[in-house]
């Protein structure tokens, strides 16, 4: 099994910036790709970004191309996600993923952390 834990949720301003980071433990060595999605109130979970264990290979959903930016760090097990220029409508729980592929369906994912809120004030 593998267990994620997501951290660096908060409230921030339009325009503001913030970083989530996301720590896999356990059978960290089956874990390809690692990603984010997120979920806001009343809506379906949305494919934020993924990338592949080297780096190599990266998809970003189209609304947020060129203001999200994720990092992989495989020696410490984590993955990041540097967000810049936050709109109200990127407010939602952002949840981090691992699994196979670098999809964008949820249910291609394996395991899920259990999410951090990240509000966007206008």
């Amino acid at each position: 099994q593998v267990q994620l834990v997501e951290s660096g949720g908060g409230l921030v301003q339009a325009g503001g910036s913030l970083r989530l980071s996301c720590a896999a433990s356990g059978r960290t060595f089956s874990i390809h790709t690692m990603g984010w999605f997120r979920q806001a109130p009343g809506k379906e979970r949305e494919f934020v970004v993924g990338i592949t264990r080297s780096g190599g290979i990266s998809d970003y959903a189209d609304s947020v191309k060129g203001r999200f930016t994720i990092s992989r760090d495989n020696a410490k097990n984590t993955v990041n996600l540097q967000m810049n220029n936050l709109k109200p409508e990127d407010t939602a729980v952002y949840l981090c993923a691992a699994g196979d592929l670098v999809v964008r369906t949820d249910w291609s994912w394996n395991y899920w952390g259990q999410g951090t809120q990240v509000t966007v004030s206008s």
